[in-house]
């Protein structure tokens, strides 16, 4: 989430809205995003019920849920989708800018 906080100017330019979700209940999300100070939504989602919506994987050997990013449109239409074969295996930002510059490039066509 801290790769995502550093470039939240450039995602807002792109007129894109963070939302993170993660497995924690609501009072661990509370304080740990007003902890770290994120200025991004931050959804609990504890009955895992986003995570199987989309089909996030679950790995107990890996250390649980394993990352997802998902680029959903103004009508909800999946736009882009990666899913992470490991913790760290998360797009960089650059990747996510670039697919964000062409998606809205292309809506304005």
């Amino acid at each position: 989430m801290a790769q995502l906080r550093k470039d939240f100017d450039k995602f807002e330019r792109e007129n894109t809205k963070i939302l993170v979700i993660g497995p924690e209940n609501a009072r661990a999300f509370e304080t740990y995003w007003r902890e770290n100070d994120l200025p991004f939504i931050g959804v609990p989602d504890p009955s895992h019920s986003v995570l199987k919506l989309y089909g996030q994987e679950i790995n107990l050997f890996k250390w649980g849920r394993m990352p997802a990013m998902v680029i959903v449109d103004e009508w909800g239409n999946v736009r882009f989708l990666h899913y992470g074969q490991s913790m760290s295996d998360i797009p960089e930002n650059t990747e996510i800018l670039e697919t964000l510059q062409f998606l809205n490039s292309e809506a304005e066509e």
